[in-house]
């Protein structure tokens, strides 16, 4: 198990507005993790205000507790639900109840369901079983909680929906946590926000709840997130979910549509439409023209539309972020897992998604940790970011983003500063990992076990440590 340390944060940060190119991004890695001191800069701090909803519910510096109350008959039709089909997003009715700070707040009718891909379970017992009230088989799994679903008024600090992650192959706790709070501090506004808290489960007529341990709450790219951040663009557009294939470079619009999984169906398109099905022809529209521009232009032309159509500085700095926490499963490497937004006036946003398995878990590259950040993926299969950076001035400044992000002179990917957060991020959590399903009870350094880099570390090391080696990369 790691050894947790707990550091005191700066007492202020000096903002800057200038972009460093330091070459000062070494470290031994060897340190006592301690907080950046009132010298370090960060220039890229988040360019808009976080709504009251968004700092109430997504507050790193907090792990809540939230309870769901369900019936024995609701959660048994979930069980059976996911034996007709685990793809399956049905939801169930229950009971939703959110304590932080020692201030509860119930909200009764909303809808459950299962989520995730490789992290999708069964909650409880194998298949055919309904649940067991005496001795019941708890397994860890991820939820989506909709609070509109039978009350269409009904919203949680203006949030429709609620992502509740289990910590799937990652005993640091704190992979994804990072990565969307990296994104923050960087000035990528488009990721979502992240932070903890504590699930349990009850179903009535037990004795008591089920406590599934620490969770993550991730906010959904939904119409809640696009008005979370319409100061930046018009909500009115359209928005897309990128499955698996998404290469961008494919303008057929034979692959895009809605996605319909039921409890018989699993079909889901490669670009799955999230806006208003009234508009879906256009949009099919608007994306293959968008993807056919984007592959056939060159040189000026090339440049003169991306400028049009995209804000060029923010998809560069998601991309440099991107590859400093070694996101392999991503588009460039692996065509997948993303969003993106047209918004009213037509404007191409890339939408970064679902960072649990970086920070040296790796599975379809060599080593994630020592990769070419300007090699990073097959760039004639999946055009869009070598398109980008064929043109010189947006390569330097993705060179640049990425040389800023692991200087030393700046509270972002810097070992020590990272260190310093997670270990913050632990202290606060590890008192409730211990948990009734007996699944990821500790917290300790490691990576998946089924990852390619077994040996690299976050806590300790130098040659081994994944924020050294990463920051090695950058290209000089």
């Amino acid at each position: 198990m790691c050894k947790i340390f707990i550091a005191p944060f700066a007492a202020a940060l000096l903002m800057v507005s200038t972009v460093s190119c330091r070459n000062d991004i070494a470290a031994t890695g060897n340190e006592t993790p301690v907080a950046p001191s009132p010298s370090v800069q960060q220039p890229y701090g988040t360019p808009y205000q976080l709504t009251d909803g968004q700092k109430y519910v997504y507050d790193v510096d907090a792990v809540p507790s939230i309870t769901l109350n369900i019936t024995a008959a609701e959660w048994n039709k979930l069980l059976s639900y996911y034996d007709q089909n685990p793809k399956n997003e049905e939801y169930v009715k229950g009971n939703f109840n959110f304590v932080k700070d020692g201030n509860p707040e119930t909200l009764n009718d909303i809808g459950l369901r299962l989520r995730g891909n490789t992290s999708r379970r069964r909650p409880e017992g194998i298949t055919g079983q309904l649940h067991n009230t005496a001795n019941p088989d708890w397994h860890h799994a991820s939820f989506t909680l909709n609070f509109k679903k039978y009350s269409k008024e009904q919203l949680f600090h203006s949030a429709e929906k609620l992502i509740l992650k289990w910590f799937k192959d990652d005993p640091v706790y704190a992979r994804e946590v990072y990565a969307y709070d990296l994104f923050e501090r960087f000035g990528v506004w488009t990721a979502a926000q992240s932070s903890y808290c504590r699930l349990s489960i009850k179903i009535e007529g037990d004795a008591k709840p089920a406590y599934f341990g620490v969770y993550q709450l991730i906010e959904p790219v939904d119409d809640t997130y696009l008005n979370n951040r319409k100061s930046f663009f018009s909500t009115q557009g359209n928005l897309w979910k990128a499955n698996y294939g998404a290469d961008l470079k494919d303008p057929s619009k034979d692959n895009m549509g809605i996605e319909k999984i039921t409890l018989t169906s699993n079909y889901t398109p490669v670009y799955d439409y999230k806006s208003k099905k009234s508009n879906l022809e256009n949009a099919k529209t608007q994306l293959a023209d968008f993807i056919n521009n984007v592959n056939n232009k060159q040189g000026l032309e090339l440049k003169n539309y991306i400028d049009s159509k995209m804000d060029v500085d923010l998809f560069l700095k998601t991309y440099a972020v991107n590859v400093m926490v070694g996101m392999w499963d991503d588009y460039w490497n692996n065509k997948s897992n993303y969003y993106f937004y047209f918004d009213g006036a037509g404007k191409f946003y890339f939408i970064p998604y679902d960072y649990d398995n970086i920070l040296g878990t790796s599975y379809l590259m060599t080593d994630s940790g020592t990769q070419n950040p300007l090699n990073w993926g097959d760039n004639e299969a999946k055009p869009l970011v070598a398109k980008v950076l064929s043109i010189v001035e947006y390569k330097q400044k993705y060179i640049n983003y990425l040389k800023d992000l692991a200087d030393k002179k700046y509270d972002l990917f810097y070992v020590n500063y990272s260190q310093q957060r997670i270990s913050a991020w632990q202290s606060k959590i590890s008192a409730y990992v211990t948990n009734d399903t007996g699944e990821d009870m500790s917290i300790y350094d490691a990576p998946a076990s089924w990852g390619n880099k077994p040996d690299y570390k976050l806590m300790s090391g130098t040659s081994n440590n994944f924020f050294v080696v990463k920051a090695a990369s950058v290209p000089k």
